[in-house]
């Protein structure tokens, strides 16, 4: 294994764009559902809406020139190429900090924070609160490498973005994470390898409620049960299919870019604050963005691989080291302060923003913003 970075830029070839093209006019369309809402899944109409813009106005050069203002790396961690961004700030106290996507999102997440994270002082922000930004891909999304063999659960990546900081020069840092992101940043805080001086998550994820939770919840954590009983019944089929068959799932998403769409987009409906429709509270043209980073990297089936590796009984070893936890009103769970302090050892920060849901750094990016500066504020390397 070597410990070289190699510089990295994203150059999508005319043939994969054209490729798409061509799917995008040979569509074959199901039946129109039967119903009024999104209860069955994404709707035709609407499908046909964002295809016929997808096709015809969005520009994907606009996306990869933007990723390219920034600069992009590889390195090979336990055999794997692992991708990032790595966007040091002007300020010389900046702290340095990694920040890890999930499924079904990407590093465009981030794209609307990393400039006020980075350099404060341009966005109006005080230079204490600056950072030094590491913003990897996932292994087996986005831009980073695939595994060919199993074992990439999350607390391998954990161990993997340890070695990644350390490789970077970063004795001391900071880590952030939401959706497998807030799960990947947990496991660092409970691995506790000596390096990361605190963790915030906007996905809290802790083992089941304690007997006193479950004999006396307040209303708040009765109705945050209420609501995850509401996914799991409803809205966590995906998440079994891509636990138990992701290679199957795969063939379609590969061959089907409104497949890879519809799969993702509806996503963005149902864990955003009150959204009617993805656009009603995200951009088209950035859905679309985090679309193409599947796509472009036939990133269905080994994105997916993800949920068979680490879904089935995911990790909550207690975190000691400095903690906080965002909560945000539309999350898939909710869990309250003292829920989560059964799990969070050390809560230096808890956080409930007034809007957003699952993809915060996308849907309110101000409102992230001042969670992540809350919390790290309050913390020292």
């Amino acid at each position: 294994m070597s410990d070289e970075i190699r510089d990295f830029r994203i150059d999508i070839p005319k043939t994969a764009l054209d490729d798409l093209d061509i799917r995008l006019r040979h569509v074959r369309w199901p039946d129109p559902e039967p119903v009024e809402d999104w209860s069955q899944g994404i709707p035709l109409d609407y499908v046909k809406t964002i295809v016929d813009h997808w096709r015809t106005s969005y520009d994907w050069k606009r996306c990869q020139d933007a990723l390219n203002r920034y600069d992009h790396h590889l390195t090979e961690i336990d055999g794997v190429d692992i991708h990032f961004m790595h966007i040091r700030s002007p300020e010389p106290d900046a702290r340095p900090l990694i920040m890890t996507h999930g499924w079904p999102g990407s590093i465009v997440e981030f794209m609307d924070v990393i400039g006020p994270l980075t350099d404060p002082a341009a966005y109006g922000g005080e230079a204490k609160d600056a950072y030094h930004l590491v913003v990897p891909s996932l292994p087996g999304y986005g831009f980073s490498g695939k595994p060919t063999t199993t074992g990439w659960g999350i607390e391998k990546i954990a161990t993997a973005w340890d070695t990644l900081m350390t490789r970077l020069g970063y004795e001391r840092y900071f880590a952030q994470g939401g959706d497998w992101g807030g799960m990947v940043t947990s496991v660092i805080g409970a691995q506790d390898l000596g390096r990361c001086a605190g963790i915030h998550v906007n996905l809290v994820i802790v083992g089941s409620p304690s007997a006193e939770i479950m004999t006396n919840p307040t209303p708040e954590e009765q109705a945050s049960l209420a609501h995850f009983a509401v996914y799991q019944s409803q809205g966590a089929g995906y998440a079994e299919i891509q636990r138990t068959r992701p290679q199957t799932l795969g063939y379609g998403l590969a061959d089907s870019p409104v497949g890879q769409m519809a799969w993702i987009m509806e996503k963005f409906q149902g864990w955003s604050d009150g959204a009617k429709a993805p656009d009603d509270n995200f951009d088209c043209d950035h859905l679309l963005d985090n679309v193409m980073i599947y796509w472009l990297n036939n990133a269905g089936a080994s994105s997916a691989r993800l949920y068979r590796e680490s879904f089935g009984a995911p990790n909550i070893d207690p975190v000691t080291i400095p903690s906080g936890c965002s909560i945000f009103p539309d999350e898939i769970i909710t869990p309250s302060r003292r829920w989560a302090e059964q799990r969070f050892r050390d809560l230096r920060y808890w956080g409930e923003a007034e809007r957003g849901g699952h993809f915060a750094a996308m849907e309110v990016p101000e409102l992230f913003l001042a969670e992540v500066r809350s919390c790290f504020g309050a913390m020292e390397l």
